[in-house]
């Protein structure tokens, strides 16, 4: 009788948990499903093909670069970002109005993507503020957009935009922390550097892990200010896979398109399992 009873509280959540589960599965899985099974079909006719489509993706070289410079992106940024956030958060959490200050690190995520492409422009562009000012000063013009340099205005983009939020995830994490681990630890002798790497930081260890997770999805969302910036096909350095996706979609490629999102998948989520098993192994 107390078993029965259980299994009917454990069930009370169910019809609060079904509409997400429904809008999850229509809007969600079937779709993918159907990615994957167009994945072995062709285009036109629907005929099984087999693992054509994926032979013909790894010898297409807009899908080789594409996936090069998306790995590249993502090495590059999530360093950067979750190194850069820690250190300001660390910074910030000893001054006295942190609380106000939480709220203006924000900003980033509530400015429209046509703005902050707008200023790319004012800044970036051949005729911009910064190529003004370095032929002002004898120099030559650089071709921000249109050169290798676009990849570090994309990083630079990537990780303007995702500092605040970041930063507030490590502070959130550190203010979690007892003081009166630190407050102990320096009554022993402990040095700021010692209460860092020895109390802080292993204690971050669930912070870090969230962190990159959601950093390494953000890295594959950055495709709307490339697009507004530089269109289709801009400069080969931040030609991204959501680039190729966009111009798959538009030749009605939707063989190519299925098979390389299922491998995108795939990558995503090996990834993600194993950054868990080596969370778990670690904890």
């Amino acid at each position: 009788m107390k078993r029965l009873t259980l299994h009917k509280q454990n069930l009370r959540h169910v019809p609060f948990l079904l509409p997400s589960f429904i809008g999850v599965m229509v809007f969600v899985l079937i779709p993918f499903a159907d990615s994957v099974r167009r994945s072995f079909c062709a285009a036109v006719t629907g005929e099984f093909v087999g693992v054509q489509n994926f032979k013909t993706i790894f010898e297409n070289e807009a899908f080789l670069l594409a996936v090069k410079n998306t790995s590249l992106f993502t090495a590059v940024c999530l360093p950067i970002l979750i190194i850069l956030s820690f250190f300001i958060s660390y910074a910030l959490c000893k001054l006295k109005y942190i609380r106000i200050i939480k709220s203006a690190l924000l900003f980033p995520l509530a400015v429209p993507t046509a703005t902050l492409v707008l200023v790319w422009q004012v800044l970036f562009d051949d005729a911009g503020y910064i190529n003004s000012i370095i032929t002002e000063f004898g120099g030559s013009e650089i071709h921000f957009l249109h050169s290798s340099s676009a990849f570090w205005v994309l990083v630079g983009s990537y990780v303007w935009k995702n500092l605040g939020y970041t930063v507030l995830l490590w502070v959130a994490g550190i203010m979690r922390i007892s003081t009166s681990l630190t407050d102990a630890a320096r009554v022993d002798g402990a040095n700021e550097r010692q209460c860092l790497f020895y109390i802080i930081l292993p204690n971050l260890k669930p912070t870090l892990y969230t962190i990159t997770i959601l950093s390494f999805l953000n890295s594959f969302k950055v495709f709307r200010e490339a697009y507004l910036v530089a269109g289709s096909y801009p400069h080969d350095s931040m030609y991204l896979l959501q680039h190729l996706f966009n111009n798959w979609f538009v030749n009605m490629e939707l063989d190519k398109m299925a098979a390389a999102a299922v491998c995108v998948f795939g990558v995503i989520f090996l990834a993600i399992v194993l950054l868990q098993r080596a969370w778990d192994k670690e904890g």
